[in-house]
């Protein structure tokens, strides 16, 4: 039984380590293409940022969820539920802030396609 609980352990840690990186690799390109839209001014260069940084923040949460497993003391689960709790609230605001942004973008269309 301690050996299948080593090596879960090893695959949780691995796991948490490609999530992370996943997530980081994301938020990094995200910024370059938004980087790049800013300045050819494409008009929807916030929604793509918003985009690009909820996905980078999902992969990020599954870090810390999966880390959930292998927490041994009431702290870190502690520590770890109230960055599960700050990265949710952060998603569900930009979730909020992608809804917007996509409804003014199709007024707009809107608009433009009455003239």
């Amino acid at each position: 039984m301690e050996i299948l609980h080593h090596f879960l352990n090893i695959i949780v840690d691995y796991a948490i380590i490609l999530f992370e990186f996943m997530g980081i690799c994301v938020l990094i390109i995200t910024g370059i293409k938004g980087t790049l839209n800013y300045f050819q001014k494409s008009p929807y260069t916030r929604l793509d940022l918003a985009k690009g940084m909820a996905m980078g923040l999902e992969f990020k949460l599954g870090s810390e969820i999966l880390r959930t497993v292998i927490v041994r003391t009431w702290q870190e689960i502690l520590t770890v539920a109230g960055i599960i709790v700050l990265r949710a609230g952060l998603t569900l605001l930009i979730h909020w802030g992608i809804k917007n942004e996509e409804a003014q973008h199709e007024i707009k269309e809107v608009i433009n396609n009455n003239k």
